[in-house]
């Protein structure tokens, strides 16, 4: 496996001295890009592919919240040049895996899928800020649809660890496209499935669930991800029983390290709007302070 950090430059090479040889011999990196060996690539269902790699100690040490930038491979009459951001679906520094969970949607995806276990994948990450867990909470509720089933998952373990406990609001189209929901359970969490085709899944409905939520007292705070009706109404009930709340955002992306300014987005800060980059600034961020 080959890596390389993200910045290179060396302190001792460019002052000198065996202060400086100390100070660079102390560093850690803390983002890579390197070949990650592809050690298990499955379909989850009907449109989700389950992808888990080896890789470095620093990519395993991701966090819930944070994404990857992943090398796509160029599928047959395709060439996707860009990197393709990809949330983060599980971290293992045990066994240094890190698990994306995807849908095939374009050029860059079409190419992961080709991928087989043995195979290499040039990733770079982990990147961005991810999801905090006050060690005060007792109670969180995660609500995703989509890609925010994915990104979500980690929190499972994360609130675990911190002595939280989980219910998890996902939504879908149908029954059969629901994911994470097993891996929550694992983690002793609970989940309440809404879809479309069994008309459970409107934000009027999501709500009236999400008020009697807070009214039994399993919540103290919300995490949501991949829809913006569903992220207005935990904005709602946020403002109105003074609850605190995080949101990942989606968007689309180039370089992933904040220089390329092609991920930006407006967000309402104390009434004013500012301008944040979704890959640097986030992509977790105030559930508050974010826009549709």
């Amino acid at each position: 496996m080959s890596m390389q950090p993200l910045h290179q430059g060396s302190l001792a090479a460019t002052t000198g001295g065996a202060g400086a040889a100390a100070s660079c011999a102390s560093w850690k990196a803390s983002v890579v890009a390197e070949l990650a060996e592809v050690v298990s690539h499955e379909a989850v269902n009907g449109e989700y592919r389950h992808l888990v790699v080896r890789c470095s100690a620093e990519a395993a040490a991701a966090e819930p919240g944070q994404f990857f930038q992943l090398l796509c491979p160029q599928p047959v009459g395709e060439q996707p040049f860009l990197r393709r951001p990809m949330s983060l679906y599980g971290a293992d520094p045990e066994k240094r895996q890190v698990e994306f969970l995807y849908k095939v949607t374009g050029a860059g995806t079409r190419g992961l899928d080709t991928l087989r276990v043995g195979d290499r994948l040039d990733i770079m990450g982990p990147l961005g800020t991810g999801f905090t867990l006050d060690p005060s909470w007792r109670s969180i509720v995660a609500v995703g649809r989509g890609a925010g089933l994915a990104t979500l998952a980690p929190l499972a373990k994360a609130a675990k660890a911190n002595g939280t406990r989980v219910t998890a609001v996902f939504s879908a189209r149908r029954p059969d496209l629901l994911v994470s929901v097993d891996l929550f359970h694992s983690h002793g969490a609970d989940v309440i499935a809404v879809t479309d085709s069994e008309s459970t899944s409107g934000p009027a409905n999501v709500e009236r669930i999400l008020r009697r939520l807070i009214a039994d007292g399993a919540c103290d705070a919300f995490f949501t991800c991949g829809s913006s009706r569903l992220m207005r109404v935990q904005q709602r009930l946020a403002q109105e029983f003074g609850l605190p709340g995080q949101v990942a955002m989606e968007q689309q992306m180039a370089c992933g390290i904040g220089l390329c300014y092609c991920c930006v987005r407006d967000f309402n800060v104390n009434g004013e709007i500012v301008h944040r980059r979704v890959c640097w600034d986030g992509p977790v961020f105030d559930l508050m302070e974010a826009l549709p």
